[in-house]
């Protein structure tokens, strides 16, 4: 296989290995030398790839964004109207993928240094900011726009919330019950 087509499995290679020795080390404890070591590669293919491990964890988060993202997107697209799509939204934010036991761990890892990383806090900001507008773009036309982002920011910070409560309580086998409170809210603040 030429090298090309290998850059893109080795770098989803690392960011794995980057996932499961955030939850078995935690953050501080993952280092560079643990992420290859669980990969079964050098510490040099890891800077091969990446500039250092913040890099390396900048990328992990982009990937599970963009995970969620294909997951909204995917189901944005058979939605035939815009409640279907906020559900559509609030489905894949508490979606399989969402709900692992290492994908919740490296989340809080990066949400906790974030506050710390220009890098992360620049992804999150991209996450909040696409979530809000696809919220907001599918709430305008059902109650306008005078109250549609009031009720995007609290379908989003119900999503976080909730994903933040079952993600430090351990309750992970039930995503349903957070998408029926999320849906819940949204149909209420749609009705009135």
């Amino acid at each position: 296989m030429p090298k090309r087509g290998m850059k893109p499995i080795r770098r989803q290679q690392l960011i794995d290995a980057a996932i499961a020795s955030i939850h078995e080390h935690g953050f501080s404890s993952a280092t560079v030398a643990r992420i290859a070591r669980k990969a079964g590669v050098s510490t040099g293919i890891v800077h091969h790839y990446f500039a250092d491990k913040n890099d390396l964890l900048a990328a992990t988060m982009r990937a599970m964004l963009d995970i969620l993202r294909r997951d909204a997107v995917a189901g944005m697209r058979v939605a035939k109207d815009p409640t279907q799509r906020i559900y559509a939204i609030i489905h894949a934010s508490y979606g399989d993928e969402q709900f692992g036991e290492e994908v919740f761990s490296a989340w809080l890892a990066l949400y906790g240094n974030a506050r710390a990383s220009a890098k992360l806090q620049r992804i999150l900001h991209i996450y909040h900011r696409r979530l809000h507008s696809n919220l907001l773009y599918n709430l305008i036309p059902l109650i306008g726009r005078e109250r549609a982002d009031e009720v995007a920011l609290g379908i989003g910070a119900l999503i976080d919330g909730l994903w933040l409560r079952y993600a430090l309580t351990g309750l992970r086998n039930d995503a349903e019950t957070p998408r029926a409170l999320t849906r819940a809210y949204a149909d209420a603040m749609i009705a009135g």
